[in-house]
């Protein structure tokens, strides 16, 4: 069992070193987005199937509320919360638009559309991609594996280079906190952690 624990440690570090040595100057271009689009009125929407959904939902709950700074509010949704809009969606449409129908009802120009998928092929959220590049959205992917089909259709991508499932999305919420780190820096310099 200690032998067990050693090797899931260790492999948590690799991947979180290979971030460190691939997606810095991503991680930071995908910041520098999300300031400008918060400053700028605009807001971010998130969405992730499974394990996915909690980080989506976890990232909107940093940006409402707050990460470490004592600030106002700023506006994210998850797209993946609402078990009303998603079972009548689901049930009225299919599960591959659960999303995408989200984004047509509120998502606006300049907004930025982030999905979270670590095969990198969830249909829902390429389609929910699509359709927001099409509305003059910025989309952003957190993914995992080779990027998958959703790699190619997006603004930027941060491709977790993993192809264990648990690794990945370890990757995607430690991304998740140093973007929230970011914004928060970005947007409110004199302001002091709490």
């Amino acid at each position: 069992m200690l032998d067990e624990i050693h090797s899931q440690l260790k492999q948590h570090h690799e991947v979180i070193q290979a971030i460190e040595c691939t997606l810095v100057p991503r991680i930071c271009e995908v910041a520098e987005v999300l300031v400008d689009a918060l400053r700028g009125g605009n807001k971010l929407l998130l969405m992730g199937n499974g394990g996915s959904a909690a980080d989506a939902q976890h990232f909107a709950a940093e940006i409402v509320g707050r990460f470490r700074m004592e600030r106002r509010g700023l506006p994210a949704i998850s797209l993946s919360t609402d078990t009303s809009i998603l079972t009548a969606i689901g049930n009225d449409y299919g599960f591959e638009v659960i999303f995408s129908r989200q984004v047509e009802a509120l998502a606006e120009e300049g907004d930025v559309v982030i999905g979270l998928s670590t095969s990198g092929s969830s249909e829902n959220v390429f389609t929910a991609l699509s359709l927001a590049h099409e509305m003059g959205c910025r989309t952003i992917a957190l993914l995992g594996r080779d990027g998958g089909s959703i790699k190619n259709i997006v603004d930027i991508d941060l491709t977790v280079p993993s192809q264990d499932t648990p690794r990945i999305q370890e990757g995607h919420i430690t991304i998740i906190h140093v973007l929230c780190d970011l914004i928060e820096k970005g947007l409110f310099p004199t302001q002091r952690s709490v």
